[in-house]
């Protein structure tokens, strides 16, 4: 299938980085002034496809949603005919990898390879890859990878390289990684000892550096996840999350990380309300004033966390949850819990004006920006 072309700006760009693959990509901290307008060939229903990043599972469209979510459950690991004709029905923008799509290191390299010949944008092709015990590829017997644990990480920088270079080989992208939360409360079920650190300096440091270090094997980091788990007791994969933090005690620790990498980056916004900003309960991933809080939001790439956890499905319909996180402000939907419903809801929300094209816009042209950088 014939990939359509990206503006001019963005192909020079793109070329540069292929030209020189190990040393540190061009990122600057803010999107260039003459930023271009998204691809005129992109009919509306591909631009509204770039807004998803699904796992490959997705693209069955005969499973049931419980059997995509079951990580225990048998994974798709190759790409078929009827995946194909998803992709052409719903054009998404991504994929995320999971460890039950994971076999051997030849068959997601395949895989990875497949997916993209397969489209006629180019993909963001993702993983949870942290280093520590979320790890899909170094935490798998068929790999033999390197391992850390994110609180004993002295060169936070180097962790970066080597997980960047294994997942350029094998044909990711972007990392779901590094985490950016603060682990301040011994009772959090879910961060732990995947953050770098308890003091918020040090978090912030080391998060900067990982993130280098992957960027200069051209993957995409995302930090995650804004506006900070560290400091809840709740697992947002089955409860919403809450901080009780103010808005100025936010700024003064969980905050810092986000604020500290100077280069392109993503930032994953979690299922986490903060009531003492708000006002309400609303998770961030669909609270405007949560999102426009992230450090230079306006160019930054915003993804949702999984709009298949508990913490959304328990409230929202796939459709509404995909329809209040772009009012929200983000521009990846990741993973809804149901592909068809997300993406037509989107799509009727654009045409019946509840999101506006120059809203549906400004997203596609931060998605292809990044992609010139990192996606092949």
């Amino acid at each position: 299938m014939k990939r359509l072309f990206l503006p001019i700006m963005l192909i020079a760009v793109l070329c540069a980085c292929a030209a020189a693959p190990q040393s540190t990509v061009p990122l600057p901290s803010a999107a260039p002034s003459a930023a271009p307008t998204p691809d005129s060939a992109l009919t509306l229903e591909q631009k509204v496809g770039q807004l998803f990043i699904v796992r490959p599972d997705a693209l069955e469209l005969t499973l049931a949603q419980e059997t995509i979510n079951d990580a225990k459950a048998d994974g798709v690991t190759e790409l078929t005919d009827a995946m194909r004709d998803a992709l052409r029905t719903y054009p998404v923008g991504g994929i995320c990898q999971f460890g039950k799509n994971i076999t051997d290191p030849e068959q997601i390299k395949r895989f990875n390879n497949d997916l993209q010949a397969a489209c006629q944008t180019p993909l963001f092709i993702a993983v949870d890859e942290e280093g520590g015990r979320v790890s899909r590829l170094a935490n798998s017997p068929a790999f033999d990878l390197p391992q850390y644990k994110n609180g004993a990480i002295t060169d936070a920088r180097a962790m970066g390289q080597d997980i960047g270079g294994y997942l350029k080989q094998y044909g990711f992208n972007m990392d779901f990684a590094p985490v950016a939360d603060v682990n301040t409360n011994p009772d959090n079920p879910v961060i732990g000892d995947r953050a770098f650190s308890s003091d918020a300096e040090t978090a912030a440091q080391m998060v900067a550096e990982a993130a280098q270090g992957l960027r200069e094997h051209g993957i995409l980091p995302t930090l995650k996840h804004f506006p900070g788990h560290g400091d809840t007791k709740e697992d947002s994969h089955t409860a919403l999350a809450v901080t009780h933090k103010t808005l100025a005690e936010l700024q003064d620790c969980e905050f810092l990380p986000f604020a500290a990498d100077s280069g392109l980056h993503a930032v994953m916004v979690g299922h986490i309300a903060a009531p003492n900003v708000t006002g309400d309960m609303t998770p961030a991933t669909l609270s405007p004033e949560l999102v426009s809080l992230i450090p230079d939001a306006e160019n930054t790439l915003i993804v949702t966390d999984s709009l298949s956890m508990e913490a959304i499905t328990a409230t929202y319909t796939p459709g509404e949850a995909a329809v209040q996180a772009l009012q929200a402000g983000c521009d990846l939907l990741l993973m809804p819990n149901g592909l068809p419903e997300a993406y037509n809801a989107v799509l009727q929300a654009v045409k019946d004006g509840t999101l506006s094209e120059e809203r549906l816009d400004r997203s596609i042209d931060k998605i292809l920006r990044y992609k010139a950088i990192f996606a092949e």
